[in-house]
């Protein structure tokens, strides 16, 4: 039982495709959770449902969607041929924009989650003494936040590795380009290829296990820090 060049190809992309997400999302979620966790605004529910909508939605009716949005009839193809650029169904800009949308919550609401565990009178306290919101966030929120930031990106990270059908509806099965590990195990299956699917999934779950266990292991140690 071993790897194949094509099973470790699908690894790698899978390995940079979750890559790219949490650096991107990480940038991008992170002033969302910081608003979500602050606002008094009547919209933080509807914004806290959309973001939350990638739980509770099967991938397959989302990666529906994304590619009516992406074709060249939805409102992103559309844009894309206007400015001249490649259509992004099937190909890996489109598994990073889908995978964004699709891994917002695990991204999101740990950090939300850390934001608001943040003791309001430290931030206050630091205004008084003149310290703007910039230095505040950056000084007292992110450090205090540092458990969430990990449980976040380390979240993040895996669930993007872990996707399937917004993956096969976006990206199809195009080796080197889209066919990430959850593909490539489905076309063992497929082809009857049991050993290798076994192989490939051997890696990928003792690869998600040893990533919780770190994420199970930090809480603790976290909490008996403070």
């Amino acid at each position: 039982m071993h790897l194949s060049p094509a099973d470790i190809q699908a690894i790698l992309l899978t390995l940079k495709l979750a890559s790219v997400v949490t650096v991107i999302l990480l940038l991008l979620a992170t002033p969302l959770a910081w608003w979500l966790a602050r606002t008094t605004s009547k919209g933080k529910g509807v914004v806290s449902a959309v973001v939350a909508l990638p739980l509770v939605l099967p991938p397959s009716v989302l990666g529906f969607y994304f590619l009516l949005a992406m074709g060249p009839q939805g409102p992103i193809g559309n844009l894309m041929h206007q400015l001249g650029w490649q259509a992004l169904p099937f190909t890996f800009g489109g598994l990073v924009v889908a995978s964004i949308i699709y891994s917002l919550p695990f991204m999101v609401q740990p950090l939300q989650n850390a934001f608001e565990a943040v003791d309001k009178n430290l931030l206050d306290a630091a205004a008084t003494l003149g310290a703007s919101a910039q230095h505040r966030f950056f000084t007292i929120a992110v450090p205090l936040s540092r458990a969430g930031f990990l449980t976040a990106i380390i979240l993040t990270f895996v669930h993007t590795i872990g996707e399937f059908g917004v993956v096969l509806m976006i990206g199809g099965n195009i080796p080197g380009v889209t066919r990430v590990a959850s593909v490539q195990i489905y076309d063992h299956v497929e082809a009857l290829e049991y050993m290798q699917a076994h192989a490939l999934s051997a890696v990928m779950l003792v690869f998600s296990f040893v990533v919780l266990l770190f994420i199970y292991t930090l809480r603790p140690a976290h909490k008996s820090s403070h």
